[in-house]
C-alpha cells in the first residue's frame, strides 16, 4: 500500500508485524529496557524534556540533551553499552530497507498518552544513502510526513500495532513527526501507550563492509 506524499521513496506497510511478532518483540523489547531503562531525553541548548521516554540498542544510540544531538556507544545515565538489537528487529530491517549493510542504531521511544514528537528531519546521520525503518507496537497514533521543507505541505496517516513505514529515496530527509496518540486503541501493551523503533544506518560503509 502507497500513501500518497510529495515524494517518492515513502512506503507504509501495514500489518507487518503480526501480533504474535508483536508479542515476541515486545518480550525481547522488555530485555533490553532491563539492560539499558528508558529515561527522558531533553531539546539541545534549553534542556527542555521531550515528551517521550527513549533508549537504544545496537552498536550507536542516538541521545539528545544541552549539548546536541548525536550517536554515542555508551547509555547517556547508565554508561553502558547499549544492547544488541533483537532478531526480530534485524529480520525487520533486512526485510524492509532494501539497503545491503546492517543497521547500527535502534532507537527506542515510548509515547505516554499525551506524548507527541514535533516535525523533524533524520540527518544526524552520515550514510544518508541508507533508509530509515520504523516499526510501531502498541496505540494507534497520527503521524504527519511532509517534503524537504519545514514549509511544503504534509499528509497524515494512523499508524497501527505492527505497522511499518520506510523512509528512503527523496523521502529519507522528509519532514515527520506524531500528532497525537489515540488511547486505547491497542490492547498489547498493558500499561497503554505506543513504543516506536527507528532503525537506522549511522555510518558510511567501508568497501565490502
Amino acid at each position: 500500500m502507497t500513501v500518497p506524499t510529495p515524494l517518492s521513496g515513502f512506503r507504509f506497510v501495514p500489518g507487518y508485524l503480526d501480533r504474535p511478532a508483536q508479542e515476541a518483540l515486545l518480550s525481547a523489547l522488555r530485555s533490553v529496557l532491563a539492560a539499558a531503562p528508558a529515561y527522558t531525553p531533553r531539546m539541545p541548548k534549553s534542556g527542555k524534556p521531550l515528551s517521550v521516554r527513549m533508549t537504544n540498542c545496537g552498536p550507536l544510540g542516538w541521545v539528545t540533551d544541552e549539548a546536541g544531538y548525536r550517536y554515542q556507544a555508551l547509555h547517556p545515565e547508565t554508561g553502558m553499552p547499549w544492547p544488541a538489537m533483537p532478531d526480530l528487529v534485524v529480520e525487520a530491517w533486512k526485510a524492509l530497507a532494501r539497503y545491503p549493510h546492517a543497521p547500527e542504531s535502534c532507537l527506542i521511544n515510548y509515547y505516554g498518552p499525551a506524548a507527541k514528537m514535533g516535525l523533524h528531519q533524520d540527518r544526524d546521520e552520515r550514510d544518508l544513502g541508507a533508509p530509515v525503518v520504523s516499526l510501531s507496537l502498541g496505540d494507534t497514533c497520527l503521524f504527519r510526513i511532509g517534503g524537504t521543507k519545514r514549509s511544503e505541505p504534509t499528509r497524515s496517516l494512523r499508524l497501527a500495532s505492527g505497522d511499518a513505514v520506510v523512509l528512503a529515496g527523496e523521502a529519507r530527509l522528509a519532514f515527520h513527526g506524531v500528532d497525537r496518540i489515540i488511547p486505547g486503541t491497542s490492547t498489547l501493551l498493558p500499561e497503554g501507550g505506543r513504543i516506536n523503533l527507528t532503525l537506522r544506518r549511522v555510518t558510511v560503509p567501508a568497501d565490502g563492509a
